[in-house]
């Protein structure tokens, strides 16, 4: 439990530090990056989300067992931006080196799988109140 626990604080953290300031530079990245981002509702739409997804990884590392459903759509959010960011790379739709992030989310989804399977057996045993006759 301890490993997911840590697994999910990590990529909270990770993804708040990254993601945060993307509230912050949206004209900086239509002039580092053109062109220009024509629409800002889906811009802030996806940062609004993906920072949403890191406040349920603090969640989910509060309590890996109770909140271990969570993980699964996690997994999706990892690897489907990782997926992401892998295909439009090498369509040269982006640059080569916006790989770091795809690489990332792709490891964290496989450290998220790995939790998901370490904390299954902690799911289904009985607790320590239910063995001693409480419930």
């Amino acid at each position: 439990m301890k490993f997911a626990k840590n697994v999910f604080l990590v990529a909270g953290l990770w993804g708040v530090l990254v993601i945060t300031p993307l509230f912050f530079i949206f004209d900086l990245i239509g002039r580092q990056d053109p062109p220009p981002i024509t629409h800002p509702g889906f811009y802030y739409g996806f940062a609004t989300a993906a920072l949403a997804w890191q406040l349920a990884f603090f969640v989910i590392a509060s309590d890996p067992v109770r909140f271990r459903p969570l993980m699964l759509p996690s997994v999706f959010e990892k690897f489907s931006y990782g997926v992401v960011v892998f295909t439009l790379s090498f369509q040269g739709r982006m640059r080569r080196g916006d790989l770091v992030f795809g690489i990332v989310d792709v490891t964290l989804g496989i450290l998220f799988v790995v939790a998901f399977t370490r904390t299954g057996s902690l799911a289904y045993a009985p607790s320590a109140a239910t063995k001693n006759g409480k419930t």
